[in-house]
């Protein structure tokens, strides 16, 4: 059962984002991201990256990409608090939505552990449309809205971690 989303007030404290977000199935995933994008507003990010990739199998290589620049500091890229990546992955008569979905998670979380960098996942790998309008076109249940505030409250963990090691 899906829950509907509470939004939290949380605070950017200036923080930097991206998103990486898929073009096909643009009508799903187009509404996560005007969702995202407005949490993100809302809470005050100070910058906002938003990279268009073709499909969800495209996203890891730059949320790669993005993670390493961030990695190299002002000198490289700017610093990013996390990055999110939305992508809506149906699944059809076969299982390579299964295997999109299977290797995509996998890159994901690859790249958050390698370069501790909160990665968002929210491509979701969904049984028919039906579970896409429920997840992505709604107010009360936008995963794009969520993915935000986990994007969030994960720059807030980082950033107290931070803290502690430096005193």
């Amino acid at each position: 059962m899906l829950k509907p989303v509470k939004s939290k007030r949380l605070k950017a404290a200036g923080e930097s984002f991206a998103i990486v977000a898929s073009e096909y199935n643009a009508r799903y995933v187009d509404s996560m991201l005007r969702a995202a994008r407005a949490e993100l507003k809302r809470a005050g990010a100070k910058h906002l990256r938003v990279v268009r990739v073709p499909g969800a199998y495209e996203i890891p290589v730059v949320v790669a990409h993005l993670a390493r620049a961030a990695s190299g500091g002002a000198a490289r890229g700017a610093a990013l608090s996390a990055i999110i990546c939305l992508g809506v992955i149906l699944r059809g008569q076969t299982v390579h939505a299964e295997h999109i979905g299977e290797a995509v998670s996998r890159a994901l979380m690859e790249i958050q552990v390698n370069h501790r960098l909160p990665v968002i996942h929210e491509v979701l790998l969904l049984e028919n449309e039906e579970q896409a309008r429920a997840r992505c076109l709604g107010k009360t249940h936008n995963r794009g809205a969520e993915a935000a505030q986990t994007a969030l409250q994960m720059a807030r963990v980082l950033r107290r971690l931070q803290q502690e090691r430096i005193r």
